[in-house]
């Protein structure tokens, strides 16, 4: 519409009396509202990886664990290591053995308790069962350590070395279900039970991993050391102990 035909249309409007004119102000186009995809649901959380104690409750076996071990690698302890020594014996044992950690003969054999102090163990079962009327050979119990790989000159296992290894020897635990536990030294003594004492305040006490009955004695090697004669009576005594529990 021109200039002129607004001008006539104000004038018409005022000569009716009308002094104001309503203007739209026009509205600006709205522009398009992109509407968000709607969020997917979310994925459930994954599974937590099964804890220690989940992994040792299931029906494992010993050939199942030692596979599952593998070639392994989970701590420093592998870089020295010649064979890796898991354990030995009657897998439906009612009495089980734990030592510290593997010696240079392990190491070379791949089985636990073979060197000088092993056969002290060895000779310690045999006798004192014999001596006491019970039918037991070595064959007849299981025998393993904390740590499944020799530490660097015979030292004790670090604390992180012993709670990855440890792992492995709570389910040989649960597997075999013994009916009684023999400590054998001080490491295994805390890493089993946890208690800060020492093996001569120990030995010969009656304590407990998960509710089964766990007694402390010398580690054969302490018993091989001639200033250590005292301790070999203690130690047959606990070991006699041990016994009449399991087999009487």
């Amino acid at each position: 519409m021109d200039a002129e035909r607004i001008r006539n249309y104000l004038e018409f409007y005022q000569d009716l009396g009308i002094d104001w004119v309503y203007r739209r102000t026009p509205t600006p186009p709205v522009a398009a509202v992109e509407t968000a995809p709607a969020a997917a649901a979310p994925e459930p959380p994954a599974p937590a990886p099964p804890t220690r104690i989940e992994m040792a409750d299931r029906a494992e076996t010993l050939t199942q664990i030692l596979t599952d071990i593998g070639d392994c690698k989970r701590c420093a302890l592998h870089q020295g290591r010649n064979k890796l020594v898991f354990g030995v014996g009657n897998e439906k044992s009612p009495l089980v053995f734990v030592g510290e950690g593997p010696g240079a003969d392990e190491d070379a054999q791949g089985i636990p308790f073979v060197g000088r102090a092993g056969q002290l163990l060895t000779q310690m079962i045999e006798n004192t069962a014999k001596k006491e009327g019970i039918q037991l050979k070595r064959e007849d119990v299981y025998i393993c350590n904390v740590v499944k790989c020799r530490p660097p000159e015979n030292r004790t296992p670090e604390p992180v070395e012993m709670e990855i290894c440890g792992q492995f020897l709570y389910r040989q635990l649960v597997a075999i279900k013994p009916k009684a536990i023999c400590a054998l030294g001080g490491t295994a003594a805390r890493a089993l039970t946890g208690h800060k004492e020492g093996v001569t305040k120990l030995r010969g006490k009656w304590l407990s991993w998960k509710d089964i009955p766990l007694l402390v004695t010398f580690h054969p090697s302490y018993l091989l050391r001639p200033y250590n004669q005292d301790a070999k009576r203690e130690a047959w005594e606990d070991l006699k102990k041990v016994l009449h529990f399991v087999y009487d």
